[in-house]
Formats: structure tokens, C-alpha cells, sequence
């Protein structure tokens, strides 16, 4: 059989039904319609006006409640699951907007937008093919003939709803990669429900120099890794970490202390120019680890640190390293120097990581 336009295809609507009670005015629909027009609602026999009731995801929520009786709530569904998706992963829900055109009219605006590729256009009762009419933007529909005046024109759109393979708001479980910039969201296990990358500096070589700066730190960073690896300065002054911001290094008000853990003592001490890394204070020693420092407060911009350095030469032993600093504005620098700032570095690598 030839037909004008498109072959017409059949499918049953999804249907829902419901036993009253004369109390209960929500019930739980298998679907979540596009909006309450996109539904056809019978209470014992009789259409209702879809202003005695509402739609809020998958709620049908009656102004009042239906009376006692069994399966006398139907719910007729304006739509099809789409093909080759398994219900209920994705649904899409007609509706349609009727003109009588003008003469010479060739543009039309269906009411609401539409998906691209989900929409029909009926002329004076014939599908018109694709290739008569354009319908590219998500708002209007052009045809390739003018119509003459009195013609009748039907768009049918279809309201994707829901999409196949998303987890759902309930929970679920996905597979493969995830892409984008921000992510936002309360069961994230992030802080302030963004996620951030983790960034690695540049290595400095800490050969030369009295201090090693790492700036243009981001905002957001709230956590920061100072990394030491074969580190050595010419003299005997400790060596500490400071924090900055867009005023400068903050040299003082620093809560810290560090403990030398050698194999016979422990020796510990408090200071306030920085997070001081104690050492045998001999220019020999070398040193390898890390130290963390984290944003405790960002009304205060408070930050805490804690790590462990080793120093294998010229004799064996650890270094604790704790405290705290509230900084005058957002961190956005790290310097790395000694505590009378003249000593000078003289072999290893610096780096710092944030995320």
C-alpha cells in the first residue's frame, strides 16, 4: 500500500491504573510525563480537566481525592518509550499545535521547543517528508512551499524526557570516563561540591638561590604538597615554608613546630617565622619527603600543615613538621627558603602539587 509521507507506524500507549479510597490524592505513575496535557486522566469513567490535577516527576497529585473504588483511576500516556530503549529508559511524549495558515506563510511556531529529528509536519492531512520543511533551531519550522491562505497546518513534537543510561536521582552505578569542567552535586564526597584536578608544579632545581617561589596558585586550591627530594642548603640555618598571597610572603604569626626524631633523642621546637624543617643544622644534610599543607577555613584563610622529612646523611633520622597560619588573603604562593634567609640551596629538587 502507497501512502503520502512517511509509513504511519502502531504501538500501544503505556497505561496506569489506580484503586481510590476516597483519601489518598498522590499516586506513583510508571512514568514521569512531559507536563499534565501530556497525560489523559479518568476518574470512574470521566476525563478529568488536567487543572484538578498535577505532574511533578513521576507524582500525580489530585486537588482532591478521587473516590473509593477499584482500578477506577486511568492514566493514558501521550507517548512512546523509544525505539530500542527498554522502558522506562528513555520516553518522549507528544504534542501537537495546529495552525490555519495565511496566505504566502511558509514559517510556523509550535508551541514549546523541540528536539531536532523529534518532530512531524501535517499538511492539509498529509505527513509532509523531511525534505519539505526546514526544522533545524528548536523553535520554528519553515516549509519549502508557501501554503495558501486557509491551509491547516499540524506540527507533532515529541518531548524527550528522560535519557538511557543516566544515573538516576535515586542512585546508580555507570561505566567509562567522565569529561567537563565543573561538577556540582550533594552526594559528591568534594568540597563545596566541586571537583578539581590535581596539578603538579614545575621541579625547580634547588641548586642555587636563597628561596624557591611557586606562584599563580588557583583560588580554589585547598590543598598543597611541598615535595623534597635530595634537598640541601650551604649552611646550618633550618630550613622552612612560607605561605603568600597578592600582598606577599608572610613572614611571621606562623603556630608551628617540628621535632628531630634521631636514633637516641627527640628534640622539638616552636617557631613563628614559618613551617621550619629541623634539622642537625650541619650543611651536609640532605633531605627527602613531603609536607602537606591544607585550607582548614576559607572565611579566615587559615591553613594547617603536617609531614615528615628524612635526612639520610650524614646520620640517619626523621623530621615531624606541624602548625598552623591564618593568611591575610586567598593563598596564591609558596616560598621555600631558611630561616635567616641568607643560606643558599646547593643540590636537589623542589616541587609542589595542589588540587
Amino acid at each position: 500500500m502507497s501512502y503520502i509521507g512517511a509509513q504511519p507506524t502502531t504501538a500501544s500507549f503505556p497505561f496506569d491504573q489506580f484503586s481510590g479510597n476516597g483519601s489518598t490524592t498522590a499516586f506513583t505513575l510508571t512514568y514521569a510525563p512531559a507536563s499534565t496535557t501530556s497525560i489523559i486522566v479518568a476518574v470512574s469513567g470521566v476525563v478529568q480537566n488536567p487543572n484538578t490535577y498535577s505532574v511533578i516527576s513521576t507524582t500525580l497529585t489530585f486537588s482532591g481525592a478521587p473516590p473509593s473504588g477499584t482500578n477506577n483511576i486511568s492514566v493514558l500516556y501521550l507517548g512512546l518509550p523509544v525505539i530500542g530503549v527498554a522502558s522506562p529508559g528513555n520516553t518522549a511524549y507528544f504534542s501537537s499545535t495546529s495552525f490555519t495558515a495565511t496566505a504566502s506563510q511558509t514559517t510556523f511556531t509550535p508551541s514549546g521547543s523541540y528536539t531536532v529529528g523529534f518532530i512531524n509536519v501535517i499538511r492539509n492531512g498529509s505527513q509532509l517528508a523531511p525534505a519539505d520543511y526546514t526544522a533545524t533551531n528548536g523553535t520554528t519550522v519553515v516549509l519549502a512551499n508557501a501554503c495558501t491562505a486557509g491551509d491547516i497546518v499540524v506540527i507533532e513534537v515529541y518531548t524527550l524526557t528522560s535519557i538511557a543510561n543516566a544515573i538516576p536521582q535515586s542512585g546508580g552505578t555507570f561505566t567509562g570516563g567522565v569529561a567537563g569542567t565543573t561538577f556540582t552535586g550533594t552526594s559528591f564526597s568534594i568540597v563545596e561540591g566541586a571537583l578539581y584536578p590535581i596539578v603538579s608544579g614545575t621541579a625547580v632545581a634547588s641548586t642555587s638561590g636563597t628561596s624557591i617561589d611557586f606562584t599563580g596558585i588557583p583560588s580554589w586550591v585547598k590543598r598543597i604538597t611541598v615535595m623534597f627530594s635530595g634537598v640541601s642548603t650551604s649552611g646550618t640555618s633550618l630550613p622552612q615554608i612560607q605561605l603568600g598571597d597578592s600582598g606577599g610572603v608572610e613572614t611571621t604569626s606562623y603556630a608551628a613546630g617540628s621535632s628531630l626524631v634521631a636514633p637516641s633523642s627527640i628534640a622539638t621546637a616552636n617557631y613563628t617565622s614559618g613551617f621550619v624543617i629541623r634539622t642537625d643544622a650541619l650543611a651536609a644534610i640532605i633531605m627527602d619527603g613531603f609536607i602537606t599543607i591544607n585550607l582548614i577555613s576559607s572565611s579566615t584563610n587559615t591553613w594547617v600543615a603536617g609531614g615528615t622529612v628524612y635526612a639520610p646523611t650524614p646520620s640517619a633520622y626523621l623530621t615531624l613538621v606541624a602548625g598552623r597560619k591564618a593568611l591575610s588573603d586567598t593563598l596564591d604562593r609558596v616560598r621555600i627558603t631558611t630561616v635567616n634567609g641568607t643560606d643558599t640551596f646547593d643540590a636537589g629538587t623542589i616541587n609542589i602539587m595542589w588540587e
